[in-house]
């Protein structure tokens, strides 16, 4: 995994790793959960704190995971463009490009097809064009 720097704050990664702790509850380890699956099925990916959220990158914002009160969010940034064989994409299935898993407390996360999902995301960023 890369680091993002940060000006004058703590780096991205401990920024995740101190929301994790700061939710205590179901929603943090879900939160926990997720990042060790992206970081296990992308090992090269960027961490990010972006709009006071966890964020990946590779070339281009790759997923996000926003933590609301009933849901953890993860966010794809090209989804509509991914095939999703095991119908993961339960949120956001009607926007343009954009898709989203919403865990909600006692899902369970399908970690291999997540893994798929989340390598198919980061080889379609690497196929696009130069970082902007």
């Amino acid at each position: 995994m890369k680091k993002a720097g940060s000006r004058g704050g703590p780096k991205p990664s401990q920024q995740i790793t101190d929301q994790i702790a700061r939710l205590g509850d179901w929603r943090g380890k879900t939160l926990a959960r997720l990042r060790k699956v992206i970081l296990e099925a992308a090992p090269d990916i960027t961490e990010e704190w972006k709009w006071d959220t966890a964020a990946w990158t590779h070339k281009r914002l790759v997923c996000s995971a926003g933590v609301f009160k009933d849901h953890v969010k993860l966010n794809f940034f090209k989804g509509a463009s991914l095939k999703d064989p095991k119908g993961l994409f339960n949120a956001g299935l009607d926007a343009k490009t954009t898709r989203a898993i919403d865990f909600r407390e006692g899902d369970n996360v399908d970690t291999p097809s997540l893994k798929e999902l989340i390598r198919a995301a980061v080889a379609l960023d690497a196929s696009a064009g130069e970082k902007r």
